[in-house]
């Protein structure tokens, strides 16, 4: 592929990681469930453009395959499940309780995210083979922002999303590290994430149900009767 083509590939991806970042740190920032709900596929969607830009760039059959499966699976079919299984009434909680205040909580997560470029710029060769360079330490910093918002959130379902953000920051980093990554991979994780979050899904259907929260402070109260 002609240079200056690669050129425009390599800055649509920046733009799109630069986006899957903001994602990541907005996803900490706000405190309503839908807004969460709606970042996470917000963010699977740039992640599976991400892919695609580079396997056209590249010429890679195996990223193109990747973006199609991530694209159905994370953007289509997980969201999907998480609408169908968990009551309405808990994406209408106007704001999930969290350890940490947003002031605090966003400190916090921009320390991460330094932290992540460091600790992916100390990776040596493995940085140095990445391509384009700039996945990896964003990844690496979603997953620790995913990280952070599972620990400081106390709904499950956003407990759940941040979880899912952090998969992501594991994916966009890995697709820049090992572009030939077989299909059979992705597809893996394709089935293994729906289930993960049908379960997940219905379980938090039935908590809620029974109990009538899904806060996780509030469900540490309850005792075997």
């Amino acid at each position: 592929m002609p240079s200056a083509a690669e050129e425009i590939f390599v800055s649509l991806a920046a733009f799109t990681g630069a986006a899957f970042l903001l994602t990541a740190l907005a996803t900490v920032a706000t405190r309503q469930l839908l807004t969460c709900f709606r970042l996470f596929v917000l963010q699977s969607l740039l992640l599976s453009i991400s892919a695609a830009l580079l396997g056209l760039a590249q010429s890679s059959p195996h990223l193109l395959a990747v973006a199609a499966i991530t694209l159905g699976t994370k953007t289509l079919m997980i969201p999907w499940l998480l609408r169908r299984t968990v009551y309405e009434e808990v994406y209408r909680i106007r704001e999930v309780e969290q350890v940490l205040n947003i002031p605090t909580a966003m400190l916090i997560a921009l320390a991460l995210t330094g932290g992540g470029y460091l600790f992916a710029d100390s990776l040596g060769a493995v940085a140095a083979s990445a391509f384009p360079p700039f996945n990896l330490p964003i990844g690496v910093a979603a997953l620790l922002l995913g990280a952070f918002t599972l620990t400081v959130r106390r709904e499950a379902i956003a407990q759940v999303l941040g979880l899912l953000v952090a998969e992501n920051g594991v994916f966009f980093a890995g697709i820049a590290i090992v572009p030939n990554l077989p299909a059979i991979a992705e597809l893996a994780a394709a089935v293994d994430l729906p289930v993960f979050t049908l379960v997940v899904g219905l379980l938090t259907r039935r908590i809620h149900a029974t109990v009538g929260t899904t806060m996780v402070g509030r469900l540490s109260t309850l005792r075997e009767e």
